[in-house]
Formats: C-alpha cells, sequence, structure tokens
C-alpha cells in the first residue's frame, strides 16, 4: 500500500472523522472504501451501458396502436 497526504478544509476533515467514527474505522481506511466505492462505480458503467446497447431493439408500435404509458413503464415486461 501507498501512503498519501492530502489537505482538507476543516469542515470536510470534521466530517470524515465523525464518519469514520460512526463506521468504528479510522479515517484513512473509511476514506479508501470511499474511493474503491467511487471507483467500482465508475468501472460498471462501461459494462452495463455496453450490456444496454447489446440488446435488440423494442418495436414501440404494436396492433396499430402505441404502448401507453402503463405499459412502456411495466418493469416486469421489460425482464
Amino acid at each position: 500500500m501507498k501512503n498519501l497526504t492530502i489537505t482538507l478544509d476543516e469542515e470536510t476533515a470534521r466530517w470524515v472523522r465523525i464518519e469514520a467514527a460512526h463506521q468504528d474505522v479510522s479515517m484513512s481506511a473509511f476514506l479508501r472504501e470511499m474511493l474503491q466505492r467511487a471507483q467500482a462505480a465508475r468501472e460498471s458503467y462501461p459494462a452495463a451501458m455496453h450490456r444496454y446497447q447489446s440488446r435488440p431493439a423494442t418495436r414501440l408500435k404494436k396492433r396499430g396502436r402505441y404502448p401507453s404509458r402503463e405499459e412502456l413503464h411495466d418493469r416486469v415486461g421489460l425482464r
């Protein structure tokens, strides 16, 4: 592991101390976990976008009419 020195304003440093104490971890561990979650979220976005764009196109107009708002937002129908 690498050591890193960061500079925080007083308000941010206080917030980090409080949040770390609530989780019963050090400030270093708290910040490390926060950065790891941010990195994982950023790296998962391209994979999710690729899965979405790989799906076949869905025809909206069926039986001569467009679907209702309720039909469009039916989550079960998307699975």
